[in-house]
């Protein structure tokens, strides 16, 4: 199992933890990044993070469950938002705060960034998850 960690001496963060240990003997899931599109293939929510978010998570929890997991087996993710305001990156973490990704607390890194792979896409998400 996994053990989440919050520092003693760091700040505390919001809802998430600063590391993850996970014991010898435990598989570990390193999901691609999730991405905003339907099962045919359309993106979801042109021009609204909120939207785009809802699919990516949807799509992760897709994955995770394909693999025997769930939203709170996940000890790492990262979060790519093209943004440049903090305000858009905040709407995006808030998204992710609510899904379940904060039973764990798993440790993230939230990133802005300049473009993703998709014609507009907002957001993508990539996990590490412990498969129980």
């Amino acid at each position: 199992m996994s053990r989440r960690v919050t520092v003693p001496g760091l700040f505390p963060p919001p809802d998430y933890a600063h590391a993850a240990v996970v014991e010898t003997g435990r598989r570990l899931a390193f999901l691609a990044g999730a991405v905003p599109l339907d099962q045919d293939g359309e993106l979801v929510g042109p021009g609204d993070l909120t939207a785009q978010t809802g699919q990516v998570l949807a799509n992760l929890t897709t994955a995770l469950e394909a693999l025997g997991c769930g939203l709170g087996d996940v000890v790492a993710t990262t979060v790519y938002v093209v943004a440049s305001d903090r305000a858009d990156l905040s709407l995006v973490w808030d998204s992710v705060r609510t899904s379940g990704l904060d039973l764990g607390p798993h440790t993230s890194t939230l990133l802005g960034v300049a473009c993703l792979g998709y014609e507009g896409q907002l957001v993508e998400i990539t996990a590490v998850a412990e498969v129980p």
